[in-house]
């Protein structure tokens, strides 16, 4: 566990943002060590220089994701989206699966079980996804957290649920990896995009299977996928990936060099020293709103805050310098660790004006 002062002397030496950035929920900042990556990366390319460091780099994030999930290396695979990893489960559906899902969640973890056209797609609201679940119900699939509104899943009574019935559970991480622990090893199968709470760039998700791999076609296998991938270029792959790898799509090397060092920030700090930073700035953000006679949607526990009716203030937030979403129409501030008691006491007196 970091001290406060370690905590706040490597955010200071990681981030100089030019605004109050209350918009985690739609993308992270990146770390001044990840920019410093990227830069390294381009560099080696335009310069010719082998790309073995940038093999190594997606090794090292598959191995320090896994340690944020709390599982093996060779259970994690990497893609490009968390709609590209929805599809491959979705695939592997039979034709009149009930697949269980929650209203109003992203659409990635939900279209493409729709997209099939021969799955039963149940929808209900959050709180009663985990009663919902019935004998036929095949798999459950919820974000973790939601992404509209900060709302957490009861993730512990969905899989009492799941097992009663022989469901399997299918959850995406994105808006809480990087804030809130994560039991991967207590689901089917976890998703979660890079470039959100774990602070990296765009162009690369991850996915936890379980050790049979859960039934799942590498439907999307190349090269990379191959048990030796420099073996495998050529002609069909002889031997996938005894690992999740053979899950793996063509690395996008640059955002994996990236990455790697915006994973590294996030295990220096402390998943527990984040929350507790992230959580307190939005407990604090939620009693001035009620000061000022505001209601946010409840969703205890939360780094993301959304209020209702407000969301139409959001241009008016952006000319004064706070970056905020306005998702269907409310007004959604996403705190992370760049941010402070003084960002939110500045929200709340814009918002008071």
């Amino acid at each position: 566990m970091e001290t406060t002062e370690t905590f706040e002397s490597l955010v200071r030496a990681e981030f100089t943002p030019k605004s109050i950035y209350l918009n985690t929920a739609s993308n992270g900042l990146l770390p001044a060590r990840t920019v410093t990556a990227l830069h390294e990366a381009a560099l080696l390319r335009a310069e010719g220089r082998p790309l073995a460091p940038l093999h190594a780099d997606v090794e090292a994030c598959r191995a320090a994701f896994a340690r944020l999930a709390g599982v093996p290396a060779d259970r994690v695979a990497v893609g490009a989206s968390v709609a590209a990893h929805t599809g491959l489960i979705a695939a592997s559906l039979p034709a009149g699966a009930e697949v269980l899902t929650a209203e109003g969640d992203f659409s990635s973890v939900v279209n493409p079980f729709h997209v099939r056209g021969d799955l039963k797609v149940r929808t209900v609201p959050l709180e009663r996804i985990a009663e919902s679940v019935r004998p036929g119900t095949a798999l459950v699939a919820v974000s973790a957290v939601q992404s509209a509104d900060g709302r957490i899943a009861d993730l512990p009574a969905l899989r009492e649920a799941a097992r009663a019935h022989g469901a399997r559970t299918y959850v995406d991480c994105s808006q809480a990896a990087g804030w809130l622990p994560m039991e991967a090893d207590a689901d089917d199968f976890r998703a979660s995009v890079s470039f959100k709470w774990l602070l990296g760039p765009h162009g690369t998700a991850f996915l936890v299977l379980p050790e049979d791999f859960g039934g799942l076609s590498p439907l999307l296998a190349g090269w990379v996928a191959g048990e030796k991938p420099w073996d495998s270029c050529y002609g069909p792959v002889a031997e996938l990936a005894h690992s999740a790898r053979r899950f793996d799509l063509t690395h996008a090397l640059f955002t994996f060099a990236g990455l790697r060092r915006s994973l590294e920030l996030i295990e220096e700090l402390g998943v527990a020293a984040v929350q507790a930073h992230d959580l307190a700035l939005a407990d604090r953000f939620r009693a001035g709103l009620e000061a000022l006679g505001h209601e946010p949607v409840p969703a205890p526990g939360s780094a993301i805050v959304s209020v209702p009716r407000l969301g139409s203030r959001q241009p008016e937030l952006s000319e004064a310098g706070i970056e905020v979403s306005d998702r269907a129409g409310n007004l959604r501030a996403a705190f992370h660790l760049y941010n402070t008691a003084a960002d939110v006491d500045r929200l709340l007196d814009v918002l008071a004006a």
